[in-house]
């Protein structure tokens, strides 16, 4: 996506923005995955949150200023759901067993 957008300054710095926080979701996956405890796993895990917010934030930005047609985002913007939906079910089932 970053490749397809306009040459100007505003369209080049919100793809950056998008292209960083896009890519550490899965550097903080990652780390998650390397956790040595379970609320280091979660802690990671709420890092993937904040980036998949505000990777959906600079989409959001984007689509609004109709830098990029509002449909070429919608797969990326449903892909940030899709993302925010697994890690809430995994983060649900980490916090349950901890309970036990």
């Amino acid at each position: 996506m970053f490749a397809a957008l306009p040459k100007s300054t505003l369209a080049q710095v919100r793809g950056k923005q998008v292209l960083r926080s896009g890519t550490s979701v899965g550097a903080n996956f990652r780390e998650a995955h390397r956790a040595r405890s379970k609320m280091e796993f979660l802690s990671k895990i709420g890092d993937c949150f904040k980036e998949l917010d505000e990777t959906a934030y600079w989409l959001e930005l984007i689509s609004d200023s109709s830098t990029v047609p509002p449909a070429r985002l919608t797969p990326l913007r449903e892909e940030c759901d899709q993302l925010l939906a697994i890690l809430t079910t995994i983060a649900k089932k980490t916090k349950n067993g901890l309970k036990t």
